[in-house]
């Protein structure tokens, strides 16, 4: 087996991947907290690590993917209180929409989905772990791991001291024995949401849930620990205090992987600068792997800038790629994917999930069946291009829906009628007409494309 590497946010550095065991992998993500819609910034991990999931399947018999969704929050308060309504309905209207988003740009589901008020017990019994064993006290309902118990604390991040607590953006409350102090049970009142613990009744603390939730279904020691750039600190800079002292100083994970941010036309998106890209909004004027392309697009570590002129860019690539596979399926008849993705291909994703490498070497597969000149070689191509495809996510749509996208049946068969009577036109001669006509469907945005005998069209915005 070809080697995989990837780049470790806790050595710095680009390794080998080896996981715990041979023939088996583990991947923990943080997923959603759902109390309202995904942004393009929540989309970019779940394509990120979807990609990575389906390249580590290639190579290992078993890999279990573990993205979790918290569902008991304080963000997921206040918008329930707002509209006056439960918590569990706010929770599983979001959840439901995320579910809907990210299938829409071809994040398949993981291997498990853990919630957190699924976990409640086991919270409850790290806790207890961590208490018993010195590194968390209880103080005034509230139950917080003691930070100067752990020595590694900070290792992820790089941080000192000073920059962590300036970084946390904690309540520095009276109660804590140090200020960079974390909680993990904290009391709640009505109608927030609780649960009855040997601390009082109350909820657990987002950091304790990863915990708990990874070590569910993937052990003390996960192979993969992923997320983005932003929950470096403190939230998994938490997570590893927390795992690691209530599994006998066990590692938490092996590797750790972050993906960089997503700016709006060079600016950060914020609430405050009103350019906050809400997926379910984008998905209502743009295809699935329109968006999908261009999360893709940028190496995930890098940042990513997300613009319309950019959009439209990823959107014409697709337009040629959809386009190819048409003229050639016209051309040489239906195609199948090929057993295995190509190597080139697979070498990019391979070093550190590549993917600006790994879309080259997909374009060049595409222009390369473009320019086959035998049946023989346009299934070889083809069979290869496929095969990519099917890997990254993308042509999952056959051209002919691709290209009508958007049109209503009764439309649809409006314009290939109009079609058929150009053709008619056409073939009696009557080239005023046909010009007519054409012209007709471009005044409307329907573009028309001859080739091989056959006519096919399009949207303008494809």
């Amino acid at each position: 087996m070809t080697d995989i590497y990837l780049y470790n946010t806790l050595s710095r550095k680009k390794e080998k991947f080896q996981p715990l065991f041979e023939d088996y992998v583990g991947i923990y993500t943080c997923g959603p907290t759902v109390y309202n819609y995904a942004h393009i910034g929540n989309a970019r991990p779940a394509v990120i690590f979807d990609l990575l999931h389906r390249l580590l399947k290639l190579h290992y018999p078993e890999v279990v993917y573990a993205r979790n969704i918290t569902d008991v929050d304080d963000k997921i308060n206040d918008a329930a209180a707002k509209l006056g309504v439960p918590i569990s309905e706010i929770s599983a209207k979001y959840a439901a929409a995320y579910h809907e988003d990210m299938a829409a740009i071809g994040a398949e589901l993981p291997t498990v989905e853990p919630r957190a008020t699924q976990h409640i017990a086991q919270m409850i019994e790290m806790i207890q772990r961590l208490v018993d064993a010195g590194h968390a006290y209880a103080a005034e309902g509230h139950v917080l791991f003691d930070i100067e118990s752990f020595d590694n604390y900070g290792a992820l991040s790089g941080r000192d001291a000073r920059e962590m607590l300036a970084g946390s953006r904690i309540e520095v409350a009276p109660f804590k024995r140090n200020p960079g102090d974390f909680v993990l049970w904290k009391p709640s009142e009505e109608p927030q949401p609780g649960w009855d613990s040997p601390w009082g009744w109350g909820r657990p603390g987002w950091h304790l849930e990863c915990s708990v939730m990874a070590e569910t279904h993937l052990g003390d020691t996960i192979d993969i620990h992923g997320g983005g750039q932003d929950l470096i600190f403190p939230h998994h800079e938490n997570e590893i205090a927390q795992s690691v002292c209530s599994h006998g100083g066990r590692a938490f994970a092996r590797y750790w992987m972050h993906n960089g941010f997503v700016t709006v036309d060079k600016r950060k998106m914020s609430k405050s600068l009103g350019n906050t890209l809400v997926v379910h909004e984008l998905l209502k004027t743009h295809p699935g792997e329109t968006l999908r392309y261009l999360l893709l697009s940028a190496h995930y570590r890098q940042p990513l800038d997300w613009s319309e002129s950019e959009l439209a860019r990823a959107q014409r690539t697709l337009d040629r790629l959809y386009g190819v596979l048409r003229t050639a399926s016209d051309r040489f008849g239906p195609f199948e994917a090929a057993d295995q993705p190509g190597e080139a291909f697979l070498d990019a994703l391979r070093d550190d999930l590549n993917t600006p490498v790994a879309l080259a070497e997909f374009n060049r597969v595409a222009r390369q069946l473009a320019n086959a000149e035998s049946r023989d070689e346009a299934r070889t191509v083809a069979g290869e291009l496929l095969a990519n495809a099917a890997l990254i996510g993308l042509l999952q749509s056959t051209p002919e829906a691709w290209f009508s996208a958007g049109s209503s049946d009764d439309e649809s068969a409006e314009i290939e009628a109009l079609i058929e009577q150009r053709n008619q036109a056409r073939a009696e001669r009557d080239f005023q007409k046909a010009d007519a006509i054409r012209d007709e469907l471009t005044a409307r945005g329907i573009l028309l494309e001859d080739a091989g005998g056959v006519t096919r069209w399009r949207r303008k915005d494809g």
